[in-house]
């Protein structure tokens, strides 16, 4: 069962990745939001069959991965959950549109790079859980170990007010860096496919 739920959440997230940036590509925002749940539906359960798989010395590493991935998915599913439903059909004042509303900059961005800082943390300490028995492994844990640095920057930027009303103009930076992260992400989803696969 532990590697099923492995190979199937890894495919699952795989493809919800591919499918965020071709959202992005066409320019649909409702597709993004929706697309950007599966992922988190998708994670949590990939990173509790690495915690599954992972050496008893390791444990610890495995756990503290699994509760930065459900504490990165309560955001996630709170912000876009929030964009599909609320913004999208609710007549918002300027005020709660200013709080909710993802494309203001306001309070519910910052909680996604906050979640995305915490995916970033929970790939770390994935990372940090292998033991690489092939290329294919190594690959997958040091693009786990770096993704950890996008911490890092999620965190501190929305602190030091880099976002704001005047952010828009910079949207097609955020598409940019989305479109680079989706790239790098692919890979993980992947590599882990194959790694759950040759488990016992």
């Amino acid at each position: 069962m532990n590697r099923k739920i492995g190979m199937y959440s890894s495919i699952t997230n795989l493809c919800a990745v591919t499918g965020f940036a071709l959202c992005m590509l066409i320019g649909t925002n409702f597709g993004s939001y929706l697309v950007c749940m599966f992922i988190a539906f998708s994670f949590i359960p990939m990173m509790c069959a690495y915690a599954a798989y992972c050496n008893t010395e390791k444990r610890v590493a495995g756990y503290t991965a699994m509760i930065f991935a459900g504490a990165y998915a309560v955001f996630i599913l709170m912000v876009y959950f929030g964009q599909v439903t609320a913004v999208r059909l609710d007549n918002l004042n300027e005020q709660a549109a200013q709080i909710l509303d993802y494309q203001k900059f306001g309070l519910f961005f910052n909680y996604d790079l906050l979640g995305y800082g915490l995916m970033a943390l929970s790939t770390f300490f994935t990372g940090l859980t292998i033991e690489p028995k092939t290329k294919a492994d190594k690959w997958l844990k040091w693009l786990l170990l770096i993704h950890g640095i996008f911490f890092i920057s999620c965190f501190i930027m929305p602190i030091l007010g880099m976002f704001n009303q005047d952010s828009q103009s910079l949207t097609w930076i955020g598409t940019a860096v989305l479109m680079f992260w989706c790239v790098y992400f692919v890979p993980v989803g992947l590599l882990s496919f194959l790694y759950f696969k040759k488990q016992a």
